[in-house]
This record gives structure tokens, sequence and C-alpha cells, in this order.
């Protein structure tokens, strides 16, 4: 009957046996995966609505790691002369092979007034400073399950307009 009262005891210390264990577990399967490069490589405008304007942008992905990166969605967040101009979402699922590169479509969304902030007072010839911020959602067995991404680059506003 003494030993009764240290079930409890046992039965906590077996549970933070199995927590600890399963922590230092998963720590050692995953791998470290490095964030990827991402930069623009082509932007359209979709559709045109009054209140919100659609734009199919195309971005290069390059996996950096020696593993493939299952994407199964993105979010991103264009900037343009560091104002908001557009996000959106998508799910590609697609799978970028170790230190290989491919073109992700997401259409992202952005309102009038955030297209005349970004654009107003610029001339034809000029160009336009971009930023990319956001997240590659990892499928299969890759950890961390989420990279964040921020670039920069440079795009001519002729481009944009034809």
């Amino acid at each position: 009957m003494e030993m009764s009262h240290l079930k409890p005891i046992y039965g906590l210390f077996s549970l933070l046996f199995l927590i600890l264990f399963t922590i230092a577990g998963c720590a050692g399967l995953g791998k470290q995966l490095e964030s990827p490069p991402i930069k623009l490589a082509n932007i359209q405008v979709k559709e045109v609505n009054v209140l919100e304007t659609a734009f199919q942008v195309q971005l290069r992905v390059f996996n950096t790691n020696d593993t493939a990166l299952e994407v199964k969605g993105i979010e991103c967040e264009l900037e343009l002369n560091d104002e908001p101009f557009a996000m959106g979402v998508s799910n590609p699922e697609i799978k970028i092979p170790s230190y290989g590169t491919e073109i992700v479509t997401i259409l992202v969304y952005s309102s009038v007034i955030d297209i005349v902030i970004g654009v107003r007072g610029l001339q034809k010839n000029e160009q336009l400073k971009y930023r990319l911020k956001g997240k590659l959602r990892l499928g299969g067995n890759a950890f961390p399950s989420v990279l964040p991404f921020n670039s920069e680059g440079v795009v001519s506003f002729k481009d944009l307009v034809e």
C-alpha cells in the first residue's frame, strides 16, 4: 500500500520524459532550411474594377537548400517605393528541387488608392523600388513548415504600364 501514493509521481515523470523525448526527436529529424531568395519575374494587370485591381505576379523562387521544397501555399505583400501596393495568397502546390528554381504565379490585389499612391509623380522612364515579403508554406516532412522571405529589387515604371 505504501507504493500506491508514488504512482502519480511515476506517471508525471513518465509524461515529462515522453515530452522531452518527443521534442529532442523532432529537433533531430528536421533540417534547418534557409529562406529562399525570391525575385519579381513578371507582373501583369489581370482585372480592373472600380475599387480594386488584380495583378498576376510571377515570382522566381530560388531553393538554396540541399533538399527539395514542397510548396503548398504562399502569401505575399508587394511594396512599391516603400509604400504598400498589393497583397495576395496562392496554393501553387509545386516542388522546387534542391538548388533549383521555379516560377510561382500569384494573384495580388491592390486598391485604387494604393495604386495612385504607389505611382504618383513618376515619369515613364523612372525606376520603381519594390519589396516582396511573405511566407512559403511547406508540406511533406520539411521543417519548419513556414519559411519567411523578404527581397528587394528595381523595376521600370514603363514595363508596368505597357
